[in-house]
């Protein structure tokens, strides 16, 4: 028998000949070790990204509950931003309704608008000022007019002819305009009286029915009537010309016309913007938009947003009016935390503002409607419980727009919001780490052995044919 010294020199000579005949390389083993690394790191890298990755399971119910909410959770926030490139500050209107028709609907709300120039620039913050309604009714202006009555023809001759040209663009039928005709006589006749043979600052009137006149009044926008604006010698033409939005009497506007001349006389600096009381009411300003922003708190039930220009103190031409607007912003809902926005899915945060940044245009002298009919629901987005963050609740919505050209309708911004009785529920999750590491094992083992099949298979044949090609049977 084999001594054991003997037995383990056998072992040791079996094992030296075993790993040469494991180790030995080849082009094909090389090739499928290569591929099977590739393959591997592939897996691995794949499967680390879905484990990261946030798995969303959604489902639609009903929202029982909604009607019996009581207090602020009954009511629902909406949010707007609007722009309206030839729309006033001091008419933009913004009105609540309900689906009854009932206006004044916003149970709350916070308006803010901002005056905007013809190229967008932001002026000011719109100050409302108190009812420009006349409290006193002037008697027929008696004697010679001290008014220079101007068409299209000469308007341009006058214009560089004074410093400063004020100008009343009025038409006869407007109730107001008659109610301002014998005040603007007379404010003529006094500040003429106090400035004789001074012809730096005229007041002037253009009645904008006239077929001489009718082209001044487009040109220059006007579809308010009575519209008092300053023309200054200096002005480029393409220049925003302010108006006057002062009170309606002689005395305040001869008190206006004399802050201008203390402008012409470099008594007082030059600006577009006049507030000679200096009480934060503007007798004047250049502003021809208005950036409309705020948000209201309305019943949860289907209702309107309706934006529109209104007066106490004006007549609207509606032929002219022009409500092309920009919608910066529209949602339903509390504001959103970056945060929320953050951990929202993309089709969700893109919902909630479906109207964000595009612009209606309305074609000139056409009167339009726009009508942006809203369909709101809610979506609830819970979080995986490791993040230790609430769900997230916000208010997607789809949206249709409507554009009605008629000369009968008033141009309106119509919001009209329908709230769906549903909740759209995302419950989010990551996958568990036993199941990351149990599946990265699969892999590891899998690829090893898939591959040691396939390397098998493949040395065997080849072994195969080096074999049949030993004894002359390829051919």
């Amino acid at each position: 028998m084999p001594t054991l010294a003997q037995m383990a020199l056998s072992w040791r000579k079996i094992k030296h000949d075993l790993n040469a005949e494991l180790t030995e390389g080849t082009i094909t083993g090389s090739i499928i070790s290569i591929l099977t690394g590739v393959l591997m790191v592939y897996l691995i890298v794949a499967q680390i990204f879905a484990w990261r990755a946030l798995n969303s399971e959604t489902s639609v119910v009903l929202d029982h509950y909604s009607h019996m909410k009581t207090g602020a959770d009954s009511l629902l926030q909406i949010n707007f931003n609007f722009t309206f490139n030839h729309l006033s500050c001091e008419y933009a209107s913004v009105d609540a309704a309900n689906f009854m028709g009932t206006h004044d609907a916003g149970i709350s709300s916070k308006v803010t608008k901002v005056h905007l120039d013809k190229n967008g620039r932001q002026l000011g913050v719109h100050k409302e000022r108190k009812n420009l309604k006349h409290t006193i009714d002037e008697a027929p202006h008696e004697g010679e007019s001290k008014l220079i009555t101007l068409t299209a023809g000469d308007f341009d001759k006058h214009r560089f002819e004074h410093e400063i040209l004020v100008v009343n663009f009025y038409t006869p039928w407007c109730h107001w305009c008659q109610k301002l005709e014998p005040v603007w006589e007379k404010s003529a006749k006094k500040f003429g009286e106090a400035h004789p043979d001074d012809a730096r600052l005229v007041l002037a009137k253009v009645d904008c029915t006239s077929d001489k006149a009718e082209s001044l009044c487009t040109k220059y926008h006007i579809d308010a009537f009575p519209s008092i604006m300053v023309f200054r010698k200096d002005d480029p033409l393409d220049k925003d010309h302010e108006k006057y939005h002062g009170e309606r009497s002689v005395d305040a506007i001869v008190s206006w016309a004399e802050h201008l001349m203390k402008q012409v006389n470099l008594q007082a600096p030059k600006s577009r913007v006049v507030d000679k009381e200096q009480d934060g009411e503007k007798e004047s300003h250049n502003g021809v938009g208005c950036m409309v922003a705020g948000m209201l708190h309305v019943q949860r039930a289907p209702g309107s947003i309706i934006l529109q220009a209104v007066s106490d103190g004006h007549e609207f031409n509606w032929a002219t009016m022009d409500v092309s607007h920009t919608v910066n912003h529209l949602s339903f809902g509390p504001f959103l935390s970056e945060t929320a926005w953050v951990v929202m899915p993309p089709d969700i945060a893109q919902a909630v503002g479906s109207l964000d940044d595009k612009k209606f245009l309305s074609e000139e002298r056409t009167p339009t409607v726009w009508e942006h009919y809203v369909k709101v629901v809610k979506n609830v987005v819970e979080l995986p419980r490791s993040w230790g963050i609430p769900p997230v609740e916000a208010h997607g919505y789809v949206v249709h727009t409507n554009k009605v050209q008629r000369y009968a309708e008033v141009p309106t911004a119509r919001i009209n919001y329908d709230i769906l009785p549903i909740i759209v529920h995302v419950k989010t999750s990551r996958e568990s780490n036993y199941h990351f590491l149990t599946k990265l094992c699969a892999i590891v083992g899998g690829v090893f052995t898939v591959s040691g099949i396939f390397a098998s298979m493949v040395e065997g044949g080849i072994a195969s044919l080096t074999h049949k090609e030993t004894i002359g049977k390829l051919g």
